[in-house]
């Protein structure tokens, strides 16, 4: 078989066995996937699916960033309302919370499970075969999306705040660090049910804390100039 059908063969597999998995989590819920329940409903066997698939937490992963698709398209227009590198950092992290809490085992399957893999990588690989998602994408914002580690995502964007003088590169670093934190606890508060928080509530209290933070390195880094 040549490369080329080789690629294609591969590209409907993935489809057939990614389209199982998303119909199961929502059919019934993330909890319940098992790698026979997926192969049977893309009409294969297991053994197929674990020659394309290294283990189901990477079929759930594939499936999940299809769900953060409605945070992929609206964050453009998030980003639109800043004015400098800080403001629109801060708008790009409430387009995150909203989304992240209204679909919390979604996003976490994305970016807090264990994949025994390198999630860049496995990133790297679903939008090299669905690449139409990126369509739309502002081109700038594309490689903000492609960096699967949030705390490098953020250091990576707020550079350009280093360079208009809004925060030093130390600060930065503590910014990205602190904010990941914040978030992480409430991700686990509304997954372990530790306390009962609306998605809308876990938003607020996660973006006063994250601005909290933020003015207060802006603020230092002021004094240190």
């Amino acid at each position: 078989m040549s490369n080329t059908r080789k690629e294609i063969q591969r590209s409907r597999m993935w489809h057939y066995f990614i389209d199982a998995t998303a119909a199961l989590i929502e059919e019934e819920g993330m909890e319940q996937v098992t790698i026979r329940k997926v192969a049977e409903r893309a009409g294969f066997t297991s053994s197929t699916a674990y020659n394309y698939f290294g283990e189901l937490s990477h079929l759930i992963f594939f499936a999940s960033i299809r769900f953060t698709q409605g945070y992929v398209q609206e964050l453009p227009s998030y980003m639109k309302k800043g004015n400098n590198t800080v403001e629109t950092w801060l708008h790009a992290w409430r387009c995150f919370a909203k989304h992240s809490f209204q679909n919390p085992h979604t996003f976490a399957a994305v970016f807090i499970n264990n994949l025994g893999a390198v999630p860049s990588e496995l990133l790297q690989e679903y939008y090299e075969q669905f690449s139409s998602e990126l369509v739309g994408v502002p081109e700038e914002i594309v490689p903000f999306i492609m960096e699967h580690n949030l705390e490098k995502r953020s250091n990576l964007y707020l550079q350009g705040a280093v360079e208009e003088g809004l925060l030093s590169s130390e600060n930065v670093n503590m910014i990205a660090d602190v904010t990941l934190m914040i978030w992480r606890g409430m991700m686990t508060t509304l997954l372990n049910n530790r306390r009962h928080v609306t998605p809308e509530e876990a938003e607020e209290r996660t973006m006063s804390y994250v601005v909290h933070v933020t003015t207060q390195a802006m603020e230092a880094g002021k004094m240190q100039q």
